[in-house]
């Protein structure tokens, strides 16, 4: 095991370094100088000349890379461009929010896919099936955005059940934290148990005409408990794969979500570093996506371990 994640944490070392030399090439290709949206249009060229030398913009590319890359190893992110706040700092106020956020929506996601996956794989063919199948089209299809503003025009604003927009610390008021999680978290979570559901219901299928399910039957045992101790733990294997990247997308590509009820999270802060220019709050914000990512992979590949008795890490 310990060989296993070592292995594959050596193997992240090329894919981080390649994802920050994306991450840093692409951004300045992008139209627009920070140094204007720090000064303004009307700055005189001694002061733009004087900023670009500040914020080392006036060294070739490759040498920024180089000296962010050593800044990124010791640590040190850098600090807003904008607001001169350390990007740290500010990824860690806005990932703690983002996780927040993902949690709730892959339990959302964990609550529906679960029993509509295995109501659909057990009822394969029948008028159940085709309900839970049209459902979770249905969820798949619904626009994101859309989803939100209904959600807030009706349940928010005209019910009143729920806060329309915002967040607080759980720490300061932890049922209204939970109030207006639970908008954003249906949000996300709706379109991905369809996704999750469809996983599972075809790994069911798949598993569930193995010989060793079939000898369960045969003993005579009831399909529910065929289902549970036989089928469902293999089952789960390419359901923990999408789960895993579901998780890590919705840290930082949930922008629309956040914009929509206002949460203050990564994806929401790396869309204003793209219109401000702020170049490090843009490459620490991707940069700590990838690395979730590349976590959340680990945790799936061992989690198969877990899954499937077949499946063993060597030592």
């Amino acid at each position: 095991m310990a060989r296993f994640i070592l292995s594959r944490l050596l193997q992240a070392i090329p894919v981080l370094l390649l994802a920050s030399i994306l991450v840093f090439s692409l951004i300045r290709f992008i139209p627009g100088d920070p140094v204007y949206a720090i000064l303004g249009e009307n700055a005189r060229p001694a002061e733009i000349e004087a900023m670009r030398a500040k914020m080392g913009l006036d060294k070739p590319i490759i040498v920024q890379y180089f000296i962010w890359l050593g800044q990124v190893l010791r640590g040190d992110l850098g600090a807003s461009q904008i607001n001169k706040f350390p990007v740290n700092e500010l990824l860690w106020i806005k990932a703690k929010a983002s996780f927040e956020l993902a949690v709730a929506a892959m339990f959302v996601a964990a609550l529906l896919a679960l029993p509509i996956g295995i109501l659909s794989a057990v009822n394969r063919g029948g008028t159940f099936d085709r309900v839970l199948t049209a459902v979770s089209s249905v969820f798949y299809a619904i626009p994101t955005f859309w989803l939100g503003i209904l959600l807030v025009t009706f349940v928010a604003l005209r019910w009143g059940l729920v806060p329309p927009s915002g967040r607080v610390d759980p720490s300061d008021d932890f049922f209204l934290f939970l109030k207006l999680l639970i908008l954003p978290a249906i949000t996300l979570g709706i379109p991905t148990a369809a996704v999750l559901s469809r996983f599972l219901k075809t790994s069911l299928l798949e598993v569930m005409n193995q010989d060793y399910v079939r000898t369960a039957r045969a003993k005579g045992l009831a399909e529910r408990m065929v289902v549970a101790r036989h089928s469902m733990r293999n089952a789960l294997i390419p359901v923990v794969t999408v789960f895993a990247l579901q998780f890590g997308a919705f840290l930082g590509g949930a922008v629309v979500t956040e914009s929509i009820f206002d949460w203050p999270g990564l994806g929401t802060m790396a869309l204003q570093g793209i219109l401000k220019r702020d170049y490090p709050m843009v490459q620490g914000a991707i940069l700590f996506v990838v690395i979730v990512f590349i976590l959340m992979n680990l945790l799936a590949d061992l989690s198969y371990g877990f899954l499937d008795p077949r499946i063993r890490y060597e030592d």
